[in-house]
């Protein structure tokens, strides 16, 4: 039984503002339901957190600075054999903390802003925000241990 000074509410939702790869509206999404595989709410096109969402240079800054959970970055470039050796890893980073971390690809060579914003010195190079500030940062291919290592410190 619970006494009347109780005060038992609800965490807040924790949200991520996304936007939408198909039409570009930009769309508050709840992490917590990212798995219910959320829609865009003008083209309803669904917006998969399952695996790593593509940021462009004109999504990237709003998408860090406004997300409430946690943002992995994959640095990468399509040319790039180290890159994609971390793929898979990125992509299993991506389905196992569905909700709790937003897990991002950029585009090295079509955000080059973005890169030299970050002092990127090579790639692939994953960052790991919280609340808008980088937390910690990897340069060079890694395993998914690796990765988890750099999540655990951020969530």
């Amino acid at each position: 039984m619970t006494s009347p000074t109780d005060t038992t509410t609800a965490a807040p939702a924790r949200t991520l503002t996304l936007q939408c790869q198909f039409c570009g509206t930009w769309n508050r999404i709840d992490a917590a339901r990212a798995a219910d595989r959320p829609k865009c709410g003008k083209c309803a096109k669904p917006m998969l957190l399952d695996r790593p969402y593509k940021l462009t240079e004109e999504s990237f800054a709003r998408t860090i600075a406004e997300a409430q959970v946690p943002v992995m970055v994959d640095f990468y470039a399509d040319w790039c054999a180290p890159c994609k050796v971390m793929a898979p890893f990125v992509d299993e980073i991506a389905a196992a903390y569905q909700g709790r971390l937003l897990v991002a690809k950029v585009d090295t060579e079509a955000a080059q802003a973005t890169t030299l914003q970050f002092n990127l010195r090579g790639i692939p190079t994953t960052i790991v925000f919280k609340d808008g500030k980088e937390v910690v940062r990897q340069t060079g291919a890694v395993r998914r241990p690796q990765l988890e290592e750099m999540v655990k410190r951020a969530l």
